[in-house]
């Protein structure tokens, strides 16, 4: 239902402390739902200096905007600083109806935006809708289911990503180890993950030990009430896995900005 997001996010308006609450404040200042039914489902946002409208459907687990999504679009919004969008090659693993991308490239990033089969059609059309004649860089679609033909299309000696974005890629799914043999293969030394995880399971905090075993993972910020967490992560090298880990970034919200 288009008016999902709303509710949950409300409900940290009871839930969270300060600074959780206004930037979720923030977040749902963003959103808004269609004034009467539509036949078919859809959610609109304001990212990026541009009203984004989401077609849904309730079939599929990815064809449906989830707030990890909406807590990763605020982040590259509030902090272009930091994480600069502009012109950069960008990949979204598991990208469902493509807000993630969409904003991605109307930051200015060069976007391959990639999910399985059967959710392309919907992901494609949003991605159309939202990026004609708005983006600098048009943003390709593309089938990537994960740890399949790896080598074959995205070969490693032509595949450069500056950043892996990622949303909610991690639950009750039988493919978490090629999830990790995917983020494994699409990461060079320099490229930054930023990743968006909702804890539900036990699941999730196996994957989270697995992940650290080849990335160097940095908690940006988190959402207590909504057990959502943000990282940072960065393929390993032989250097850093000698050494204990950087202690974990903290951040505040301050003026409904993530200052790091």
């Amino acid at each position: 239902h288009p008016q999902r997001n709303m509710s949950f996010l409300a409900e940290v308006q009871s839930r969270g402390d300060d600074d959780e609450r206004t930037v979720v404040a923030e977040i749902m200042r963003r959103c808004f739902v269609p004034a009467f039914v539509t036949t078919v489902p859809w959610e609109g946002f304001h990212f990026a200096g541009h009203e984004i409208r989401i077609n849904e459907a309730t079939d599929c687990y990815g064809a449906v905007v989830w707030p990890s999504a909406l807590v990763l679009c605020y982040f590259l919004e509030t902090n272009v600083k930091q994480y600069n969008m502009a012109d950069k090659n960008v990949i979204e693993i598991g990208a469902g109806t493509g807000l993630v991308s969409i904003v991605a490239s109307l930051l200015g990033a060069h976007v391959t935006a990639t999910d399985l089969p059967e959710v392309l059609g919907n992901l494609q059309y949003n991605i159309s809708r939202n990026t004609k004649m708005r983006a600098k860089h048009l943003p390709q679609v593309k089938e990537l289911s994960w740890g399949v033909a790896l080598d074959k299309n995205f070969p490693r000696a032509s595949t450069n990503f500056d950043y892996i974005l990622a949303a909610d890629v991690v639950y009750a799914h039988p493919f978490l180890e090629e999830l990790l043999i995917t983020f494994e293969h699409l990461c060079k030394e320099t490229t930054v993950i930023l990743w968006v995880m909702k804890f539900r399971l036990e699941k999730e905090n196996k994957f989270v030990d697995r992940f650290e075993q080849l990335f160097d993972l940095e908690e940006i910020s988190s959402f207590p009430s909504l057990n959502i967490k943000l990282y940072k992560a960065m393929k390993k090298n032989l250097k850093s896995a000698c050494y204990p880990q950087r202690r974990t970034w903290k951040a505040k919200a301050i003026s409904g900005r993530l200052l790091l």
